[in-house]
């Protein structure tokens, strides 16, 4: 008989089957004339160029081949009622979304409250997306 923690882990890995097989660069999704990226699941999610090249125009000369779209905010067991964001680029667009960001102060993850989720995915629908974590 399966354990419980290994019928957790089979279901969290079904409700993330719509995260991305590989997260490409801002830099890559802007030289494709349509961006996507294929799911786990073998479809394709598009990307708005308006959005992708909203990312840009926040971000820093040179960012652009260090940002990884999309954007994966972490719905996770142990922090509740916050997501957490992975990577400098990454925490430093949703800083600047939120209005939270400080030059002197550069981090590569990121705990926010979870009221704040639709305010980032209004500003960007495509180029977010939410994960499931189990800690």
């Amino acid at each position: 008989m399966p354990k419980v923690e290994d019928i957790l882990n089979r279901e969290i890995s079904r409700v993330n089957i719509h995260l991305p097989a590989t997260r490409p660069t801002l830099a890559q999704l802007l030289q494709e004339d349509e961006p996507k990226v294929k799911l786990r699941d073998g479809t394709y999610h598009h990307f708005k160029r308006s959005e992708l090249e909203y990312l840009l125009s926040i971000i820093d000369r040179g960012e652009e081949y260090r940002l990884r779209i999309p954007i994966v905010l972490e719905v996770s067991t142990l922090y509740r009622g916050y997501f957490r964001v992975r990577g400098r680029v990454e925490v430093k667009v949703i800083d600047k979304i939120l209005g939270t960001y400080d030059i002197l102060e550069e981090k590569s993850e990121a705990l926010y409250p979870r009221y704040l989720l639709p305010r980032i995915r209004r500003r960007l629908p495509t180029t977010t997306t939410y994960a499931f974590i189990t800690e």
